[in-house]
């Protein structure tokens, strides 16, 4: 199966700094491999208009459901989840990430889920700034994240 984010309204390089939060230069975001925070797939400015996402992952049909693992699916206690990675990249290239979103999978609808296994495509869409103006991090919940199952790739249009 195949995993599609598709990701819009991304915060921008720069967020400046408030209460809670350091601010920060050169931001971009990617989805971080399994257990390696240094690798990150497909990373996009945060002036980006648009980030999109394609991981392979296989889905095994459990007595409990659709299970779902990869090598970007993470597995920690509380279930199966996606990270994208936030940080900065200097001038040298080097990302030092400052914090991060979680995609859980037990948010996907079981339905979606079991339909997704059949077509072969899950679609993850969302934005990707916050209610402050800087870049999404915790959990995203639906309605933050919409899930469908696909024929392809394209869910249509981000919204």
């Amino acid at each position: 199966m195949l995993i599609h984010i598709e990701a819009t309204g991304l915060p921008g390089l720069t967020c400046a700094p408030g209460t809670d939060f350091d601010g920060y230069e050169g931001i971009h975001v990617g989805v971080q491999r399994k257990d390696r925070p240094d690798e990150l797939l497909g990373l996009h400015p945060g002036d980006a208009p648009r980030a999109r996402w394609t991981l392979e992952c296989t889905a095994a049909v459990t007595a409990e459901g659709v299970e779902v693992s990869g090598p970007y699916v993470q597995n920690r206690l509380g279930g199966r989840f996606l990270y994208l990675s936030w940080g900065t990249v200097d001038e040298a290239g080097t990302f030092t990430m400052f914090r991060r979103a979680k995609l859980m999978m037990s948010d996907v609808p079981p339905e979606v889920l079991e339909a997704a296994a059949g077509t072969g495509h899950l679609t993850a869409r969302l934005g990707l700034t916050d209610g402050k103006g800087r870049p999404r991090c915790a959990r995203v919940r639906p309605p933050d994240i919409v899930w469908s199952a696909t024929d392809t790739g394209d869910a249509g249009p981000p919204a």
